[in-house]
């Protein structure tokens, strides 16, 4: 509670005896009064009295509803809540980034916040496939310099252990100086965060629907996305947030073509995560997010850059990552949908570079295309303590759509699309802690087919 809600109780009542000594004063001496004025006026005291204990009385239920409300609202995405306002001359500009969530900038120099989850998953056919894991613990730190620069870090471990005999790793997520410019823009340098689609700037467990992240966003947004490099992030009144980036970008000498890692996820075995980067191709990106309706955000981003980095046998290859997406929050309800289309130029060089001339492209040739789109809803109750979200999601994706094929020999055949429904429901077990349960099924296989159990949490 606010120490001015605090104060507003005693104010009340010092307000009522001032207002009752005032009135006794202009009594007079009772000498002075009839019987009849005596009992007039103690007649309007005791109403104002009783009007006064009435409204103190409201107040109390008001504050205490209010503070019932604070302690159970979920955190909504900062993408679906109204747009932040520009800083005044006497307030510390910051970007919305750093103003919600675990990535509350703090005006006491050093601030902490983690987010972390433990999941179990059971397959539906091969049950000895079944895990339970530490996906995520993580850690994050910022420090504020000034009232107008700050930095801001994360580190994340994942699967418990990381080892050369672990499937585990260790990992900076972010690292970066972020500098006010006026009062609406915002310079960042260092290791940042992609502004494409809606999960990957806003990837808490406490933040998305299901136990796992979703398909689209992670097989063909390559989610979490980090690249190192310098961006500008403006913000209008209108609701309009822009961001432009000039990043390193992917590395297409990394692709194994004996791996179905490339048939996995089409970006994931090339991103390089700012280790060592490839940096003599560089990538930009612009993206745009408006917020100017309550309750919905639509935006969009393109993400394009050299990948062959000057290496031997590659050419430039242009990879472009282009999206769309929305949401629609309207009172209980929450509506997402996003579509991505991935287009990697002269694959077919690429492959023949990669396979030494041969026309033998292995298991995972490069694609020239990949796409995905998922739509979502949601229907969020908050009870007097805890909260429920059943949810629903429909995905479908294909990581390799589209093949540039040789001339001569075999055309190479695309693998079909992948459909997938997921249901289930997060349980808010307390602001910031979540328990989530979901049942994965394809559309066209039962492979794949799994029930999952997480808990997550965020601070």
């Amino acid at each position: 509670m606010s120490p001015f809600k605090r104060r507003r109780f005693p104010l009340a009542i010092s307000a009522a005896g001032m207002l009752l000594g005032a009135t006794l004063l202009n009594v007079g001496p009772v000498q002075a009064a009839t019987q009849t004025e005596l009992e007039a006026r103690v007649e309007v005291l005791s109403s104002q009295l009783e009007a006064m204990q009435s409204e103190l009385a409201r107040l109390k239920a008001q504050v205490q509803l209010s503070s019932s409300i604070t302690a159970v609202e979920p955190e909504l995405p900062p993408e679906v809540a109204a747009p932040a306002k520009p800083a005044t001359a006497t307030e510390a500009p910051t970007s919305p980034a750093a103003t919600t969530g675990p990535y509350a900038a703090s005006d006491e120099g050093v601030s902490w916040f983690g987010y972390g989850e433990l999941n179990y998953s059971r397959p539906s056919e091969d049950h000895s496939e079944t895990t339970a894991d530490v996906g995520r613990f993580v850690i994050g730190a910022g420090y504020r310099f000034d009232d107008r620069t700050r930095f801001a870090s994360e580190i994340e471990i994942e699967h418990a252990i990381s080892s050369a005999e672990d499937e585990g790793e260790v990992e900076i997520e972010q690292a970066y100086i972020e500098h006010a410019i006026g009062s609406s823009m915002y310079a960042k340098a260092g290791l940042v965060l992609i502004p494409s689609g809606l999960l990957n700037e806003y990837h808490e467990p406490t933040r998305y629907y299901g136990v796992f992240r979703n398909f689209v966003e992670t097989l063909i947004i390559p989610t979490t996305w980090r690249e190192g490099g310098v961006t500008l992030q403006g913000n209008t009144e209108s609701g309009l947030r822009w961001d432009v980036g000039v990043t390193t970008g992917f590395n297409l000498a990394k692709w194994d073509q004996q791996s179905e890692e490339g048939l996995e996820e089409a970006l994931g075995s090339i991103h390089q995560e700012m280790s060592l980067a490839k940096a003599s191709d560089l990538s930009t990106f612009g993206a745009l997010n408006w917020t100017g309706v309550p309750g919905l955000l639509v935006g969009g981003s393109i993400f394009t850059g050299n990948s062959g980095q000057d290496q031997p046998g590659l050419d430039d290859h242009r990879i472009t990552l282009t999206e769309a997406h929305g949401r629609y929050s309207p009172g209980n309800w929450d509506f997402s949908a996003l579509y991505a289309l991935g287009q990697i130029d002269d694959s077919l060089d690429a492959n023949l570079a990669l396979s030494g001339g041969l026309p033998d492209f292995g298991v995972s040739p490069v694609p020239e295309q990949f796409f995905g789109w998922y739509l979502e809803g949601a229907y969020r109750y908050m009870g007097a303590r805890y909260g429920i979200a059943p949810f629903v999601r429909y995905e479908r994706w294909n990581t390799a759509s589209e093949y540039q094929s040789p001339e001569t020999g075999p055309a190479l055949v695309t693998p079909d699309d992948l459909e997938a429904w997921t249901a289930g429901f997060n349980f808010t077990l307390a602001p910031g802690v979540v328990i989530k349960a979901d049942y994965v099924g394809f559309v066209d296989s039962d492979e794949g087919d799994r029930a999952d159990l997480s808990l997550g949490y965020a601070f």
